[in-house]
């Protein structure tokens, strides 16, 4: 059995966008990802707010969809992807972090798979593979919706490399969490590294073809995937086995990627290799090479993220974690929402970014809308450009909607609405008071 090929690359804003072709040549993407096929763009977006290393970059969204172009893929088959949670506002987040001008740009379908898109059961989409999983069974006994567009499509995850507290690094496999999973993808918590294997079933059943580039211009340490601390490391990646991608970002940040369960769990089931010593690395084998030394997610946590272990692994279990299966549970987004976007951004995100916002980088995104890129990426950028739009006071004010926003949208309130509404119809079809 041939080993599975990751692509690394160093890159800089003046090539990225000719890199990101080659990366994704030297990947073997034609291979896999099927011109005939509408093919999703997976778009990560960890914090409606900038913050680098945080969400697909500018730079990666337009990287791909330039080379899919150029490849032959046609505009009409290619789509930008956005699922949403209870406390990320997926539009606020494609705006602030630059996206959407970049699918608007190239003239391409915008999904928001929440709005207006048919789910249909996982017993029906995917049949008996059900009866394979490790835990999505139990946690969901009376099943749950996938999107149905996802069946047959090629699907191109765009993460970046950066740590998470829930699952060590996140990278392409679990960028599949919120796509899969309807808002109450946090009853998976408890058993998030047993989830994102059976995720990784789920897309190789449906998906005509799966890809992932992952970027690593910015990259996040620290508590992440949003309170991290960002730096500049000029890298990028990509492969279509999901896993050896993530083995490949973990052992660039430092981390033995066996060590991680999900890896783990993926290499034992068969479902892609987290091994290093066998994958093939093409490329810039020496930039792959590369140890960052990072510290990683639990040096330092977050009042918020030692919260959140205790209350799904620890002594709060008990007395918390039951409530987040119930209407009780929106207590946990306005909690969440409090901290990260009326306290931490507010206090703290300014200064974490000030080194990565005036690297070449962060010159590039802080001036998007102001450069014209060239067939090979974006010429140098002097001019440190606007600041970043949401910070400070602006981001505590931002932060009121968001609360409101996570409030209506939360699926315990949602479904009593919906109960309401139908309870209303049946009474106006039979004539019964109210």
């Amino acid at each position: 059995m041939s080993k599975p090929v990751v692509a690394v690359l160093r890159t800089r804003p003046e090539t990225v966008l000719e890199d990101y072709h080659t990366l994704l040549n030297l990947a073997g993407y034609q291979d896999v990802i099927a011109k005939d096929a509408d093919t999703a763009l997976k778009i990560n977006i960890s914090w409606h707010f900038f913050f680098p290393g945080s969400s697909t970059t500018p730079w990666q969204l337009e990287g791909v969809i330039r080379a899919l172009k150029r490849d032959g893929y046609r505009a009409e088959l290619i789509h930008g992807c956005h699922n949403r949670t209870v406390v990320i506002d997926a539009h606020l987040g494609e705006r602030e972090n630059k996206q959407l001008p970049v699918i608007q740009a190239h003239g391409l379908r915008n999904v928001h798979i929440y709005e207006g898109e048919e789910w249909i059961d996982i017993r029906e989409a995917v049949g008996d593979l059900t009866k394979k999983f490790r835990c999505l069974n139990d946690v969901y006994p009376d099943g749950f919706m996938i999107p149905r567009r996802f069946i047959g499509e090629n699907i191109i995850h765009l993460p970046t490399v950066k740590t998470h507290v829930f699952t060590t690094m996140t990278g392409a496999m679990k960028n599949a969490f919120g796509g899969l999973l309807n808002e109450r993808r946090h009853w998976t918590h408890p058993v998030i590294h047993e989830t994102l294997v059976d995720l990784l079933m789920i897309q190789q059943k449906i998906h005509r073809g799966v890809f992932a580039v992952m970027d690593g211009t910015f990259a996040g340490d620290g508590p992440g995937p949003r309170c991290m601390i960002p730096h500049v490391k000029n890298v990028i990646l990509a492969g279509a086995d999901q896993v050896a991608v993530d083995a490949v970002a973990a052992r660039l940040m430092g981390m033995d990627p066996l060590s991680i369960k999900f890896i783990r769990l993926a290499l034992d089931l068969g479902l892609g290799c987290g091994d290093p010593r066998e994958i093939t690395i093409v490329g810039d084998v020496a930039a792959a090479s590369e140890n960052w030394r990072f510290v990683g997610p639990f040096h330092k946590m977050t009042f918020a993220s030692r919260m959140q272990h205790k209350i799904y692994w620890g002594r709060l279990r008990r007395p918390l974690e039951w409530s987040l299966k119930t209407v009780l549970a929106p207590w946990a987004y306005v909690a969440s929402v409090v901290y990260h976007d009326s306290f931490w951004y507010p206090l703290k995100a300014k200064a974490l970014m000030r080194d990565a916002l005036s690297s070449p980088w962060g010159r590039l995104f802080r001036n998007w809308e102001h450069t014209a890129a060239d067939e090979r990426g974006y010429p140098v950028v002097a001019d440190p450009g606007a600041d970043v739009q949401r910070s400070g006071l602006s981001a505590l004010v931002r932060s009121i909607g968001i609360l409101g926003m996570c409030l209506k949208e939360a699926p315990e309130f949602a479904m009593r609405r919906h109960r309401r509404i139908q309870n209303s119809e049946v009474r106006i079809q039979t004539g019964r008071p109210a």
